[in-house]
């Protein structure tokens, strides 16, 4: 890979501040700044050891301004916030939410890996990242749980608010969720850096 100046800018390092801001103290989302690259979110973290994924790398892309390798690069979503890289740093670098921070941004732009897409897509329909099923009902049943948990399963007009929620947030045009049938399009955000 050969990389020049015009690849790097101190633009995106302060757009994952800013960015970082909305959701995290200043200290918290600049952290990212005090990486030196000793390896050890990598060597820790549990999606590395099966993918390709190279957290250090997101991380020195982060630190360079290499906007376009990090926004378009699929290691990006392989990230599963355990935060194992978090709590093994040396330095204290909150590298999973920086990560978030930076999955902020690619999906304000409409690149977000169809996973997490259709992760959404379950909120949307039924107000969970994982709905119920029969499996599921037959555990609470053991447990001596209802077997609808008292949320949106169990309550469908909340789900209906939350989904007007999601609409008038933006999120179903960020994701790509067409509001009247419920299916994935594609996200009506593109990238503004083109």
């Amino acid at each position: 890979m050969v990389l020049t100046n015009k690849d790097m800018s101190v633009d995106f390092i302060n757009e994952i501040i800013e960015t970082g801001k909305e959701i995290l103290d200043e200290h918290h989302v600049a952290s990212f700044k005090a990486c030196y690259q000793c390896g050890t979110c990598t060597g820790a973290c549990p999606s590395g050891r099966v993918t390709s994924y190279r957290t250090r790398r997101l991380m020195r892309f982060a630190q360079c301004g290499m906007r376009k390798f990090v926004i378009d690069s699929d290691d990006l979503w392989l990230c599963t916030t355990c935060y194992e890289c978090y709590e093994k740093c040396p330095r204290e670098v909150k590298i999973t939410d920086i990560i978030k921070v930076m999955r902020n941004i690619a999906a304000r732009e409409g690149k977000m890996a169809l996973a997490h897409r259709k992760t959404a897509l379950y909120v949307f329909k039924t107000g969970h990242a994982v709905p119920i099923n029969d499996q599921i009902r037959e555990v609470r049943k053991k447990l001596g749980l209802s077997e609808i948990p008292p949320t949106t399963h169990k309550y469908p007009d909340v789900l209906k608010i939350m989904q007007e929620i999601m609409r008038d947030l933006g999120f179903c045009d960020m994701v790509g969720i067409c509001y009247e049938t419920g299916k994935l399009e594609e996200p009506k955000w593109k990238d503004m850096s083109e």
